[in-house]
């Protein structure tokens, strides 16, 4: 028998990660951030930072732009690693790489930690105009929207 999501307890804290922390993951904490505010807390990381990002290793500047659209100010995000964070702080990691899964399953080996494999197009491989590019982000985003929305009963 399923589990009603809307009567699933929410989780303490929850991680999102990806590979570099500056779309995927940066866009999926801000949005749950957005419709469950302070009720459970929420990170995101990558596996490991991003050379080509600039020195601040903010978010991507798509990413900033789309998740503007929706009054959420990734500005002052900083990207995070795996290894910036407290592994029995979450009580749920949602993966959106393999390569990210690989390392929430390590992480949380022996611990009570749920893991959850949510597989998420990269936006950064899209080509084509700034518009087609930007066309990208918002399909990941609205992706990620519509499945927080689903996991968490928010429909």
């Amino acid at each position: 028998m399923a589990t009603d999501v809307s009567t699933r307890p929410l989780p303490g804290a929850v991680l999102f990660a990806c590979n570099f922390n500056r779309v995927r993951s940066p866009m999926a904490e801000a949005l749950l951030k957005r419709v469950l505010g302070d009720r459970v807390y929420v990170d995101s990381c990558g596996l490991r930072r991003d050379e080509r990002a600039s020195e601040d290793g903010g978010a991507d500047p798509f990413v900033e732009a789309v998740m503007t659209e929706l009054s959420c100010d990734l500005s002052d995000h900083t990207s995070k690693t795996f290894d910036d964070l407290d592994p029995d702080a979450f009580d749920l990691v949602i993966s959106l790489t393999p390569e990210a899964q690989h390392r929430a399953v390590e992480m949380t080996r022996g611990r009570a930690s749920e893991i959850e494999y949510w597989p998420t197009f990269d936006p950064t491989l899209a080509g084509g105009s700034r518009e087609q590019r930007l066309a990208a982000y918002r399909e990941v985003r609205d992706a990620l929207a519509a499945h927080i929305a689903e996991r968490f009963g928010l429909r």
